[in-house]
């Protein structure tokens, strides 16, 4: 699927798009920072990890009908960070890997702003209107922000799972019914 195929999304302040090869500047330092990788591989990626992440999530698209998106502040068009749907076969299992896994991070200096619940609830609100019956997603053990974020969307508790010494806690996330009927 060609970047202009990837949908945009808006909302009030956000404009979730396709990533673009200008994004990998600002990419590369949000994947450096040691703070936003903390409860994510626990290190800072180098600068090739994050080029490969950046095909990673191109690759999505075409392969699974949705991936992430870039998160852009709409008024300023400042990179703020990246989220969406992605099936990145983790090895978990059935009711884990058949699904797609939710995933936000956001730079440094957009925390604390409530812009991490305003995207996530327009990334599953279009997966809702897919018909997307489940979602889950994995969060590092003593992730509070992330937590609240998560069950502000609807995620809920399902089960606990180590990986690579880490404890993490899958939630997960039914489309709801007064969406309606799957198209």
């Amino acid at each position: 699927m060609p970047p202009a195929a990837v949908p945009v999304i808006e909302t009030s302040r956000l404009r979730l798009r396709p990533h673009r090869d200008e994004d990998l500047p600002c990419m590369v330092a949000m994947w450096a920072d040691p703070g936003v990788a903390r409860f994510i591989g626990g290190r800072p990626f180098t600068a090739s990890e994050t080029e490969a992440r950046l095909a990673r999530y191109r690759a999505m698209w075409p392969r699974h009908g949705h991936g992430f998106w870039a998160v852009e502040d709409r008024d300023t068009g400042a990179f703020l960070g990246e989220m969406g749907l992605a099936r990145f076969g983790r090895g978990l299992g059935p009711g884990f890997d058949d699904c797609p896994e939710a995933g936000w991070v956001l730079a440094a200096p957009a925390w604390g702003r409530g812009i991490a619940t305003e995207g996530v609830a327009a990334v599953l609100g279009w997966a809702d209107l897919r018909g997307v019956p489940r979602i889950v997603c994995m969060i590092a053990e003593g992730h509070v922000v992330s937590r609240r974020v998560a069950a502000r969307a609807g995620f809920a508790p399902w089960r606990d799972v180590g990986i690579g010494g880490v404890c993490l806690t899958v939630l997960e996330r039914m489309r709801p019914a007064a969406v309606g009927p799957a198209a």
